[in-house]
């Protein structure tokens, strides 16, 4: 699950004065950190001198590589890869892990109305945003129809523990969830531990909960929509939830001055043409959030503040336009704002 949606947001932890409890404030901030998912992951935790981080770091890392052992396709003997690799369409048994995930893509597809399509992975791997290398030229509309053949969520079903595809070529590509399933699996863990104040970041995607060890609860920072540089552009406090940001204003290519962006539309096979470039999500699960957020890009403006509304998301959408940026949110994503 290498370079699991490569842009997004870039988060900053930012503090501000909150209540908390003064037997707390002796508490120490513990930061972690290491790799995985072809990125970094960031992970702030409040206990006492004597809380065994070392296990707790250990144990951390060791959740995060199973998860690439279940889900990654950079990987070709994960789950996910043989899964794809077989042509079979005979029911096949899924890791309880694997399972969670794919069924809240499916879940999550239909609220969309496909618009959030796990199955896209042979349209990404053609426009060159996969584990495959990126095409030298264009693909043709003679391409795309075969490729689109493919796909598509409805070839894709999960019964109980058993996952099934309908067509020998399905492929199955989770990067638009599955960090933030990592960013949840990590969290529950910690919370197991006891751990009630934390910050778990992984490649831009965070959930958070509690207070910093000074009494301060947790802020983040949005990224300026830009290529050129790394900004702040608005300033939440999430509470004791998760935050995902779906963009494409970094990962993406150019032919003959056309840009082409890294989320593909799976209605057209193509790659998004509109405004729209940032959708931030505030929500309980990062998982959760992490897919609502490509969803509601892949959408596109109107749509996507349609969607939120329909669906009481907390949603904040950057769209560029010729006099600069233009900012909304729904009802319910006011509260978080700074």
């Amino acid at each position: 699950m290498n370079h699991i949606k490569l842009v997004g947001a870039f988060f900053i932890a930012i503090v501000l004065s909150g209540c908390f409890p003064s037997n707390d404030l002796a508490k120490q901030e513990v930061l972690l950190q290491g790799q995985t998912m072809g990125t970094t992951y960031n992970i702030k935790i409040v206990v006492d001198e004597s809380f065994d981080t070392q296990t707790l770091h250990q144990d951390i890392d060791k959740a995060l590589v199973q998860v690439n052992q279940e889900m990654s396709t950079y990987i070709p003997t994960s789950e996910l890869s043989l899964f794809n690799q077989s042509t079979s369409t005979e029911a096949v048994s899924v890791s309880a892990g694997l399972k969670r995930v794919v069924k809240e893509a499916i879940r999550l597809g239909h609220l969309s109305e496909g618009k959030l399509d796990v199955t896209v992975g042979p349209l990404v791997n053609l426009w060159g945003f996969g584990p495959q290398y990126r095409p030298e030229t264009v693909p043709s509309a003679q391409e795309l129809t075969e490729v689109q053949k493919k796909v598509g969520l409805e070839h894709l079903s999960l019964v109980n523990d058993k996952m099934t595809k309908a067509i020998p070529q399905l492929y199955v590509d989770l990067s638009t969830i599955a960090k933030g399933y990592g960013v949840d699996l990590v969290a529950e863990l910690i919370e197991q531990r006891g751990i009630h104040n934390y910050l778990v970041e992984i490649g831009g995607e965070m959930r958070v909960k509690g207070f910093k060890h000074t009494g301060e609860l947790w802020h983040i920072a949005i990224e300026k929509p830009v290529s050129e540089e790394r900004a702040v552009h608005q300033v939440i406090v999430p509470k004791d939830n998760a935050v995902a940001t779906s963009g494409d204003y970094r990962n993406y290519f150019e032919v003959d001055g056309q840009r082409f962006s890294h989320i593909i539309d799976p209605d057209s096979g193509k790659p998004i043409s509109h405004k729209l470039v940032s959708v931030t999500v505030i929500h309980p699960s990062s998982m959760t959030a992490d897919g609502l957020s490509t969803a509601m890009m892949v959408m596109g403006e109107e749509k996507a503040l349609a969607f939120a509304k329909q669906h009481d998301i907390a949603a904040y959408m950057i769209a560029k336009t010729e006099h600069g940026f233009v900012e909304q949110s729904t009802v319910k994503f006011m509260q978080y704002l700074k």
